[in-house]
């Protein structure tokens, strides 16, 4: 009698990076709620706090996640988001309602990410090149807009500050404080916004031919231009898509800090790279997933709540630790690189 032997599936290395990922994002919360569970590490609203400060940086992850697996990089992200912030702040204290406000910070993502999808598909320039020059005309068109930072509260626009103020109660995971009184969670609609947009890519990336094409032309792309992929449009689409995301990041990020102003978001393309490399997004394309960004996300801003909860740690720790982060996983993808390389 013979036995039929089941071929085991191997893991790749996308797989591979993605769990190391949630393994380390899962040691640092449980570090934290360990060292700091007294200053309250261990409630739910800790963690939920975590979604909604980093709202607007998982919108923009996802998409520069988009753009780095056809191997290229858009470092504009920051600025477009500092401008988005400005325009929302300024329009509104002209009177604008907030509804007509955030659909022309969507159109001007599009009408950016078109601009500059167009030099780097259909040009060929260089991402890095062609996005440097969109961060500079980003943080540029800001201080044109206005110079000074400029608030939005509820007299200039009661619609915008209820949304920012709004609160969806979480039933489970309350505590009693000190005083006595139930402390239910609750999320903000930034976060509900963030998940959407998370679900929405992760489908695009993996069911529909757009998202093959991001793959295909990441892992390399004569070949896909060979299978008959249109590779300069992929191209130019991956950054629209990136730069529409990034102005609903823009969105929610100035729903969380309720102004613009010309330093908005300073250094945020970072952020959003650091996270999308950690998260598995291989720097040469071909590799990633949002799902490995969006707890990249998580273990920035697990770092973050760490070093306040600590009270003592200067606050340029977080950047110190990411940096070692970043660079430890961009060894572990050039080892990664390094294998299939001899295989091949």
């Amino acid at each position: 009698m013979n036995e039929k032997t089941v071929p085991k599936k191997k893991i790749n290395s996308n797989t591979l990076l993605l769990f190391i990922t949630i393994a380390l994002f899962i040691v640092l919360y449980a570090g934290g709620c360990i060292a700091y569970g007294s200053k309250g590490f261990t409630h739910l609203q800790t963690f939920l706090n975590i979604l909604i400060t980093n709202a607007g940086l998982i919108c923009v992850a996802c998409g520069l996640t988009v753009v780095m697996l056809t191997a290229g990089i858009d470092i504009s992200v920051g600025s477009l988001v500092a401008m988005d912030c400005m325009m929302l702040a300024v329009g509104m204290e002209k009177g604008i309602g907030a509804v007509p406000m955030c659909l022309l910070v969507l159109l001007v993502g599009l009408v950016f990410g078109s601009v500059q999808g167009f030099f780097v598909g259909y040009l060929g320039i260089q991402p890095f090149i062609v996005t440097m020059a969109g961060m500079f005309f980003g943080r540029g068109m800001t201080a044109v807009i206005c110079t000074d930072q400029v608030s939005i509260n509820e007299s200039s626009n009661p619609t915008f500050y209820k949304w920012a103020n709004a609160k969806i109660i979480i039933p489970f995971g309350g505590y009693v404080n000190k005083k006595g009184a139930y402390m239910a969670p609750f999320i903000r609609i930034t976060v509900i916004i963030a998940i959407l947009v998370l679900i929405a890519i992760f489908l695009m990336l993996r069911y529909t031919k757009f998202g093959r094409s991001l793959y295909a032309i990441g892992g390399s792309e004569q070949s896909a231009a060979m299978m008959g992929l249109n590779v300069k449009k992929v191209k130019m689409e991956a950054h629209i898509l990136s730069s529409f995301l990034c102005s609903i990041g823009g969105i929610c990020y100035c729903l969380n800090t309720m102004a613009g102003s010309v330093r908005a978001a300073l250094g945020f393309e970072m952020d959003a790279i650091s996270s999308a490399v950690i998260g598995g997004t291989l720097l040469t394309g071909g590799v990633g997933n949002v799902i490995g960004t969006f707890f990249g996300v998580l273990i920035n801003g697990t770092i973050s709540s760490i070093v306040k909860s600590n009270g003592k740690l200067a606050s340029s720790w977080p950047n110190i630790l990411t940096a070692a982060l970043l660079f430890l996983f961009i060894v572990i993808q050039s080892v990664f690189a390094a294998i299939r390389i001899k295989k091949k």
